[in-house]
């Protein structure tokens, strides 16, 4: 399926510019019916059988492998969070007295709080790498976070992309300088895996995790965490029954046995089968599977591109083009603006985003159209300095057209 065929398959409501999947994504159809079916077979029990247990758990990691480059569905965990997969890092990666983790300031926190736990329980460091004030923000974070990996180095826990405003991060290059001083590499994909291509064999962590509810178009309580050969031997945060060896075989569960299932399915969170949100994952990796990561970047970069040139005449601080996310990004405010104010005018404009600090993150998606980036064009240039209001030319080419069952309209007025 093409990006600009995909927007039918969304239902977000009339006059509603929803520029905002970096928060949570809508449910497309697909992904909705599937939880649905899913929910309802429990009306049945008798009808779910002990193959249903494993079935839908084990399409869920092929599709999260296929779609990071992954060989081997077995290293794919089935979890309930990012948070959850840190935690298994933190538990099983060695760290020493005197050993240095490395993170980025003003992290998400989910994977900062098991770090500051267990550096205070060896004595070992966190070290923060703070967003530089300079023009060039995001090649010099990028420079900063290479100097602060050393040979005290021991674990380097990072995003793809800033959580504030989609900062991207070189991680071939983050991966190489860690393999160069033995240090771990631990990666949160959340704001980007799903959207913009990803490939364990070229970044080479040792652990990747990402949440489903964000740019996978999934159901929320569901995350996914690859887990490289550092973990192969490791100890999970939960001694589940069906993450042992032989689980298949109900009958014979009062047998106890102390090998695991192979690969990281030994760090799966129990109950990991649920039967209406797995179902859901599912569906909706298959979704961007069919999309591909490669055309949704492409279809996104190309709809926000007339959004930079109006936020930078507006006075609104635009990143750089070859450091700037295809999917998210953020625009910092002008001097003086307040953000409050600038949230009222959103507001007032039925127009869906998220401030992060001084940033405004945007983050658009395939159910998105040129009509939204217009309404949003329209509250920065008032908001703006001269507070003149600049149109996108309505004769200039779509980079993603509308659908011809796109399921609302927006006024372009």
């Amino acid at each position: 399926m093409h990006p600009s065929d995909a927007a039918g398959l969304f239902q977000l409501p009339e006059g509603l510019h929803y520029l905002n999947c970096a928060y949570m994504a809508p449910l497309a159809r697909p992904v909705e019916e599937a939880v649905i079916r899913g929910l309802r077979r429990k009306r049945v029990p008798s009808e779910i059988g002990a193959s249903d247990f494993f079935e839908t758990s084990d399409r869920a990691r092929d599709r999260f492998a296929r779609l990071v480059g992954a060989d081997d569905p077995r290293r794919v965990a089935l979890m309930p969070s990012v948070s959850y997969g840190v935690a298994t890092a933190a538990r099983n990666l060695p760290l020493a007295e005197g050993q240095r983790v490395v993170v980025l300031g003003e992290q998400f926190p989910g994977n900062v709080y098991a770090w500051r736990r267990r550096v205070a329980e060896v004595d070992a460091e966190l070290v923060t790498v703070a967003r530089p004030e300079s023009a060039d923000g995001a090649v010099a974070w990028n420079a900063s976070l290479l100097e602060a990996i050393d040979s005290t180095t021991a674990i380097v826990a990072v995003p793809t992309v800033h959580w504030t405003d989609g900062t991207p991060f070189d991680l071939v290059a983050v991966g190489r300088r860690c393999r160069e001083v033995g240090a771990a590499l631990v990666v949160d994909g959340t704001q980007s895996i799903g959207a913009v291509p990803f490939s364990v064999a070229e970044v080479r962590p040792d652990a990747v995790l990402t949440a489903a509810y964000k740019w996978l178009l999934g159901p929320y309580s569901v995350a996914f965490g690859w887990f490289g050969p550092r973990f192969n031997d490791g100890v999970p945060l939960e001694e589940g029954w069906i993450a042992r060896a032989g689980s298949e075989d109900f009958g014979g569960l009062v047998d106890y046995v102390d090998d695991y299932q192979p690969g990281a399915v030994r760090y799966d969170v129990g109950e990991r089968s649920n039967f209406a949100l797995m179902p859901g994952a599912v569906a909706a990796l298959e979704l961007v599977l069919d999309l591909s990561p490669e055309a949704i970047s492409a279809a996104i970069a190309g709809l926000s591109a007339p959004l930079f040139e109006a936020a930078a005449e507006a006075g609104f601080q635009v990143q750089a083009p070859a450091w700037r996310s295809p999917h998210m990004f953020g625009l910092r405010l002008p001097g003086g603006r307040s953000p409050a104010e600038l949230r009222d005018r959103l507001a007032a404009a039925s127009i869906s985003v998220s401030t992060r600090g001084s940033s405004l993150r945007i983050s658009p998606h395939v159910y998105n159209d040129e009509g939204d980036i217009e309404a949003l064009v329209r509250v920065l240039s008032g908001a703006g300095r001269g507070g003149s209001s600049k149109r996108i030319s309505a004769t200039s080419p779509s980079p993603m057209p509308r659908s011809s069952n796109h399921p609302r309209r927006t006024s372009s007025a």
